[in-house]
């Protein structure tokens, strides 16, 4: 008797591409059994592609979930948001990404769903070798899926089989305890073992970019390790973790280089907005080197619209004017010569003023922050930004926004928006990229740093140069890009850090980067966020009396009409200090999850007996 394959409601729609993402076709394969889906390589590939569909992240690295839902960007000093998280009042219902229901929307249930499709695709009948790459793909989410747990929680429930929905034998087997959480990052290694020796480095066909290849999984292997290594799953610095992330990351930069993976040539918004495959699947941008697809369609019901860059746009050119960078994140940036703007070693150069806070940086600054009186492509049109506030009486203690509805923080997140494009816009095609090429150098650079042997610190060097270079820093005298030389091993990672913060800005990466450092309390408790107040001087008009002579002005000299005109200062965004609790490394157990399944333990540092170092 032939079983029946129950294909979800979200796949009834079947997409042509890769990875379920732009949209070609339409197919109702809801009647197909199991034998003709996984004996047939074309309903195979629509099956794994749904798989993609439900595990890709979307833009800042979202994977939805708890953290995700607070926004990453609101967790670290980038943007400012109010959470229980760095109110420091986090209990243990606040993280539920482990989940107790029977759902293909929550982790467990995307993870049947990839053991359901794993199970039924080796069983079937098509040549090994493409169920092997059918099964690697599968393989990859799985990974993808248990770090994002472990992450988390540590050790959680390891199922790589689909178990039985019904019976009570079925809920007994259900009643898995949590793994060591050496199992799990052991089980995610092997799935992604197989992924690099079974995919191919590059997909022939331009079709299939946004497939996942050796490479890609190389370097998800290498932050995974990565991840493990870090003090905050390695507290005793166990430096054969530190080598065998190494060895990772290595791996992932010789598979990516060998088959056309690079940094992209400059460092601006195309390097999101160039995407797709040349014939022979060498990819146009050479950074890209994981990536979901976004489509500009919006008739069709399964089209994945990006959201992302109307949502960044001024409230002025009908943008969502959401994502707002703090004062703190755009003092992160280094000067022109890659110094930084304060504190120890800072420029001499290029001395830092806060009056002319957005003279002389690193051009990322320039690509990532929108601020007042700067220029911002088709995005303004031929206008410039302006973001200042003006007095309203003679007195001057009425203010008001030249914006209708003014950025919280005085800036605006410009990274990744398609400046070709005139506002204002719904739904736009920029995928995101969830690994780039920079962040394997990266990665490899702070094993390299924390290895510690002559060569491979030499090779932290490099790696920081590379990217450096490729920003458009000067290079000094002494070849550097800013960088101190003869850095200790301690000062070679923090400067790895520094340059992750900037680099990988608002990318979802920096609030995991503190945490797996162990660097949250350290980095942020007693901190608040800013914002850069820029207020036009009172002469007693009350009125934008620059509104007219602003653009002229700022053509002629912006500096001049920030000397004749604004003042700037600082304003606290917090209400309080962030104070984020020790228990933030490793999230408790929700009330409900323990409920569900008696052997759940809690974690040691939520009141229960579960050691999740182990």
């Amino acid at each position: 008797m032939k079983k029946i394959f129950t294909i979800s409601a979200a796949c009834l729609v079947v997409l042509g591409l890769s990875n379920c993402k732009k949209v070609l076709e339409q197919q109702d394969i809801s009647t197909f059994t199991a034998d003709q889906v996984f004996n047939d390589s074309t309903t195979a590939k629509l099956n794994v592609d749904y798989l993609y569909s439900q595990n890709q992240p979307g833009w800042f690295g979202t994977t939805g979930g708890s953290i995700h839902s607070a926004g990453t960007y609101n967790l670290t000093e980038e943007s400012q948001g109010s959470n229980v998280f760095v109110l420091g009042t986090a209990t243990i219902e606040s993280v539920t990404d482990i989940g107790t229901t029977n759902t293909t929307s929550n982790a467990y249930g995307k993870i049947r769903t990839i053991n359901t499709f794993i199970r039924d695709i080796n069983a079937g009948t098509l040549d090994i070798a493409v169920k092997r790459r059918f099964a690697a793909q599968a393989y990859f989410w799985r990974a993808y899926r248990y770090f994002e747990l472990a992450k988390l929680y540590g050790g959680v429930p390891l199922i790589l089989v689909p178990l039985d929905a019904v019976g009570e034998d079925a809920k007994k087997a259900a009643l898995v305890p949590r793994s060591k959480t050496s199992e799990v990052f052991a089980q995610i290694k092997r799935d992604l073992d197989s992924c690099v020796k079974y995919l191919p480095g590059r997909w022939p066909k331009a079709a299939d970019y946004g497939r996942i290849t050796s490479g890609a999984a190389a370097a998800f292997k290498g932050r995974v390790l990565l991840t493990y290594a870090s003090p905050e799953f390695n507290p005793n610095n166990d430096v054969a973790r530190w080598q065998d992330a190494y060895d990772a990351n290595k791996t992932a930069v010789t598979l990516l280089s060998a088959n056309g993976y690079g940094l992209y040539s400059k460092w601006d918004y195309t390097m999101w907005t160039l995407d797709g495959a040349n014939e022979g699947g060498i990819p146009k941008n050479p950074e890209a080197v994981l990536v979901t697809e976004y489509n500009t369609a919006t008739a069709d019901a399964a089209a994945n619209s990006n959201t992302y860059d109307n949502g960044a746009r001024p409230r002025s050119v009908s943008g969502g004017g959401s994502y707002t960078p703090s004062y703190e994140m755009s003092l992160a940036f280094p000067m022109a010569d890659g110094k930084p703007a304060t504190g120890t070693g800072a420029s001499t150069k290029y001395p830092y003023a806060l009056t002319t806070f957005y003279k002389n940086r690193d051009p990322r600054f320039y690509q990532t922050v929108a601020y007042n009186g700067g220029t911002w492509g088709s995005v303004l049109g031929s206008s410039r930004l302006w973001t200042y506030f003006y007095f309203t009486n003679s007195a001057g203690t009425t203010n008001k926004s030249t914006e209708s509805t003014a950025s919280n923080t005085g800036f605006y997140l410009r990274k990744g928006v398609d400046e070709t494009r005139v506002s204002p816009t719904t739904f736009v095609g920029t995928d995101w990229i969830e690994i780039r090429y920079a962040e394997v150098l990266l990665n490899l650079a702070e094993c390299a740093a924390e290895i510690n042997k002559t060569g491979q610190a030499d090779e932290g060097y490099a790696n920081l140069i590379a990217i450096r270079k490729r920003a458009g820093l000067e290079a000094g005298t002494d070849g550097l890009y800013g960088l101190a030389a003869g850095m200790s091993k301690t000062d070679l990672v923090s400067a790895i850090m520094r340059e992750r913060q900037i680099e990988l800005a608002f990318e979802g990466k920096r609030f995991f980067d503190l945490r797996r450092r162990k660097l949250l309390e350290s980095t942020l408790n007693g901190t608040r966020r800013n914002a850069l107040v820029v207020q036009l001087k009172n002469t007693s008009t009350s009125t934008d009396y620059i509104a007219l002579t602003r653009e002229a002005s700022a053509a002629t000299s912006l500096d001049a009409l920030y000397a004749s005109s604004f003042t700037v200062s600082l304003k606290q965004l917090d209400t309080q200090n962030i104070n984020f609790q020790a228990g933030n490394y490793f999230y408790g157990i929700p009330t409900a999850a323990i409920s569900n399944n008696i052997n759940l333990q809690q974690t040691n540092t939520w009141g229960g007996p579960f050691d999740p170092l182990q």
